[in-house]
């Protein structure tokens, strides 16, 4: 069977997904289908009266169930039934993640999907390996670090990976114990409604995961602010961000993880595999058309061997076909919105009246849909917003430099620093520039994740607080109590 379909055919979840059920709710945000642009559906926004409903029945699901006093074991067969679940519904999962999303039905079910599933046996096996410690104290004492659960946490994902982000948040907050209340975008929520049915018909306890629609205003600050949430997981914009922070220092301090925005560099060196790179930087900035929060938007080369890199990631560009996100055979994505793309162009033009010069694109591909060519831009200044913002697009500038210090003040990001990219065939290169580079994730000789889950991924500076994945993100949803008993 075709993973190919008929858009106008699918039917979506609808209404919020609270207590193991859909709850009806009136739509309020028109949605619009990136590939066609046309409207379809309307998502409801979940008020705090919505909101406090999903809360209250994740307490008393937590309570009633008590998933997390269970035998730890028990946890772990039941997120893998899940992630089995998820395997078997992946093609009723690609279609609803790609009728609203920018993730082309054919790469969902052996990508985003299948790592998803992967991804919850992953936190699930940590349920019975990760506890408390005893410490050494003198001889008079017992000294212990005991760990539980924080209880409900709040979680909200971006519009970007909507299946594979919710797997990030649900994975490891389940697997330790706690119930989850979590919003997904408003423009990308169906995936994430079903990923939470295909929960409960594993056998998780209906009402440990709820799913509340809304927009940020609204149902996100309702959800980071209410009294009984324990914890908050968030991946978005840093504005955003800075948002939830400031509305969580108001409403009752809580601890947080924020894996934020990006603006990431990727150096290459003269001794580096030109071709091997080439295809990496290009993959890295056409994957899901630059809208990835690590994308390696700044392209920073030595200087002779400029030329030919670009030569080479430009003829890559160029072969890029776009096509509508249910067509099996699509391989590049559509701009999420109109004025996405709009504010993607508005600022390639203004670096082009600045002076750079467009080796390649530069402007909206035709179709219906919202499509942006890739792009490569030389001849671009350090302070050139197309430099400096995060522009999520399938956008890169490109810049020059002689030697190693020059290349590190290039790369150094004043607000960023959550993925850098490395291309030399010098080993002393390579780890003397990684210990310099300011960035949470570097790859060497590669640009994007592997399937090596317990790599954490996070940022520095105002590219965000905390880890996702790895073990720390198991951890980072569970409390720690010292205990120094007297014997």
């Amino acid at each position: 069977m075709s993973l190919s379909f008929d858009p106008d055919s699918l039917s979506l979840p609808a209404g919020h997904f609270i207590g193991g059920r859909f709850v009806a709710a009136g739509g309020e945000i028109p949605m619009q289908r990136p590939s066609d642009a046309k409207t379809y559906a309307d998502c409801p926004i979940a008020d705090a009266d919505r909101v406090d409903q999903a809360v209250q029945t994740a307490k008393s699901a937590l309570k009633s169930s008590n998933w997390g006093g269970i035998r730890p074991r028990e946890r772990l067969t039941v997120l893998n039934r899940w992630a089995d679940l998820i395997e078997q519904e992946a093609e009723t999962l690609a279609r609803l993640e790609a009728v609203s999303s920018t993730r082309p039905v054919g790469q969902l079910v052996a990508g985003d999907i299948a790592v998803s599933a992967e991804q919850i046996r992953f936190f699930g096996e940590f349920a019975d390996k990760e506890g408390g410690d005893l410490v050494p104290t003198d001889d008079g004492n017992l000294g212990m670090i005991m760990t539980e659960p924080y209880g409900v946490v709040g979680a909200i994902t971006p519009w970007n990976f909507p299946i594979n982000m919710a797997a990030w948040k649900l994975g490891p907050a389940l697997a330790a114990g706690n119930a989850v209340v979590l919003k997904p975008s408003e423009m990308t929520p169906f995936s994430t409604l079903y990923l939470a049915e295909l929960a409960v018909r594993a056998g998780i306890p209906a009402g440990l995961v709820n799913i509340v629609l809304g927009d940020g205003l609204t149902t996100g600050t309702a959800l980071t602010g209410h009294p009984d949430i324990a914890k908050i997981s968030f991946t978005g914009s840093t504005r955003a961000g800075a948002a939830i922070m400031e509305n969580i220092a108001r409403t009752g301090i809580k601890p947080m993880t924020l894996e934020l925005g990006g603006k990431s560099p990727q150096v290459v060196f003269a001794d580096a595999d030109i071709e091997k790179a080439a295809a990496a930087i290009t993959a890295s900035i056409t994957a899901n058309a630059g809208q990835a929060c690590v994308a390696g938007s700044r392209l920073i080369v030595e200087r002779r061997a400029a030329a030919p890199l670009a030569e080479a990631i430009s003829q890559r560009m160029k072969t890029v076909i776009p096509g509508p996100t249910w067509d099996a055979a699509s391989q590049y994505s559509p701009i999420i919105s109109d004025r996405q793309r709009q504010r993607i162009d508005t600022i390639v033009k203004a670096a082009l009246a600045a002076g750079a010069e467009c080796l390649t694109g530069g402007f909206a591909m035709d179709g219906p849909g919202y499509f942006y060519a890739p792009t490569l831009l030389s001849g671009i200044d350090q302070a050139s917003p197309a430099v400096i913002e995060e522009i999520f697009g399938p956008v890169l500038t490109l810049q020059t430099f002689e030697d190693e210090e020059e290349a590190l003040t290039l790369a150094d990001h004043p607000s960023y620093g959550l993925a850098a990219g490395l291309f030399t065939s010098d080993l002393s290169r390579a780890i003397r520039f990684t210990r310099r580079l300011q960035a949470g994730t570097i790859w060497v000789n590669r640009y994007g994740r592997s399937r090596d889950h317990i790599l954490p991924t996070g940022g520095y500076k105002q590219s965000g607080i905390g880890k996702d994945l790895g073990r720390e993100a198991f951890h980072s949803n569970r409390k720690s109590k010292s205990v120094l008993i007297g014997l």
